[in-house]
């Protein structure tokens, strides 16, 4: 039987489907509510197309074991998948709902009867396209072409190599009641499946969109710096060769500034690692307040930040530097301990022609060290 699964169903090895069995207890458990859902559906279908059978039973068309023996054998092969549902058996399998085989067993089932009661024959040819509508919601084209086929197999037979007649009997007015009801009943269970096909594309849909909301969640995360929620070093490294190539093609200005937090690790050492993040947290919240909206702001390494500033010659972004330097010295630092104080110093410089990141970040790098030696709290360019 696993076998036979693995062929009809698309199952490359063995490895496959040792990684379907082991799924996380909540997706077995949602696995198992859905199909629940769709046999509970069959089971219904089941009793519908038995009353059409009762109607006929009542005008005297087929004796009583026909409507009986249907909906016996109909709800048996139901129960014998939900117990392989209930017992996890489906899991094993990358189509958990093992479609293939459900459509093969209905299918089947119709042909069955319609061979023992050909006078209606076509009430259950009806229930034939119900079963492949359902089916259609889960097939791969792959097991479309397999059922088709087998269906192919089992008609031919009956319509080409048989006598059997094969009726509606429309006669008596009963007798056209119970035909009414199985065209009305199949129409029905038509809409129905159409619904529910609806329903799933609109979950699908509506699944696209927060995966799509995830990834680009994701997305960000991957870019931001987790302490700080700045840009990370790699984030911003990209940032910045995005925009010497945006002043390359352009020929308009850029400038840079490498920050650092002076006497940072004074900080850590007096007050604690802990407060020592709360202070880099709050001096990114406070650049991020005090930048214009097109600079890029991001985590260099440890307590140095990377300013990126568009359109700025070299004495706009050291006025600029200048101005978030006062903010930053002006905070009210006591609130996370009596008498700290936080000051940055920076390094400015502004993009050469034909000028590299590496070399670019050299001379903002080297203006920063002339900053600190002149005493820190101050702003130097390249």
């Amino acid at each position: 039987m696993s076998s036979a699964a693995s062929l009809l169903q698309g199952q490359g090895s063995h490895n496959a489907t040792a990684r379907v069995t082991r799924l996380p207890p909540e997706v077995l458990k949602r696995r198992t509510g859905q199909r629940r859902q769709m046999l509970a559906v069959q089971g219904v279908s089941y009793l519908l197309i038995t009353s059409v059978l009762l109607v006929y039973c009542y005008a005297g068309t087929v004796p009583i074991i026909i409507p009986s023996t249907y909906f016996l054998s109909g709800v048996g092969l139901v129960s014998v998948f939900v117990v392989l549902s209930e017992a996890h058996f489906n899991d094993r399998f990358e189509d958990h709902y093992l479609t293939i085989f459900q459509v093969a067993g209905h299918v089947a089932l119709q042909l069955c009867f319609l061979l023992a009661a050909p006078q209606i024959g076509f009430a259950f040819l009806s229930v034939v396209f119900l079963i492949f509508g359902f089916g259609a919601l889960r097939m791969t084209s792959r097991q479309a072409i397999i059922s088709w086929t087998l269906t192919m197999i089992g008609l031919a037979p009956i319509f080409l190599f048989s006598g059997t007649p094969i009726g509606l009997p429309i006669t008596t007015q009963t007798e056209r009641v119970a035909a009414m009801l199985s065209f009305v009943l199949t129409i029905g269970q038509c809409a129905f499946v159409g619904l529910y096909g609806s329903t799933m594309r609109k979950m699908l849909y509506d699944r696209s969109f927060e995966l799509k909301a995830a990834y680009k969640r994701i997305e960000e995360l991957a870019e931001l710096d987790e302490l700080t929620g700045a840009s990370n070093r790699r984030s911003i490294m990209r940032m910045l060769e995005e925009e010497i190539a945006r002043s390359r093609r352009g020929g308009s200005r850029c400038s840079i500034a490498l920050i650092d937090l002076d006497w940072f690790k004074r900080i850590n050492d007096a007050y604690g690692h802990p407060t020592g993040d709360e202070v880099l947290r709050t001096f990114s919240i406070t650049m991020f307040a005090n930048i214009r909206s097109i600079d890029r702001f991001g985590r260099y390494g440890g307590e140095e930040f990377l300013l990126v500033l568009p359109d700025m010659d070299v004495d706009q972004a050291m006025q600029a530097l200048d101005r978030l330097r006062a903010i930053i010295a002006d905070l009210d630092w006591s609130a996370f301990s009596p008498g700290m104080k936080v000051t940055m110093s920076a390094g400015v410089a502004a993009l050469n022609p034909n000028e590299t990141s590496d070399t670019f970040l050299a001379r903002a790098d080297s203006a920063l060290y002339a900053a600190k030696a002149q005493g820190r709290n101050r702003i130097t360019s390249a």
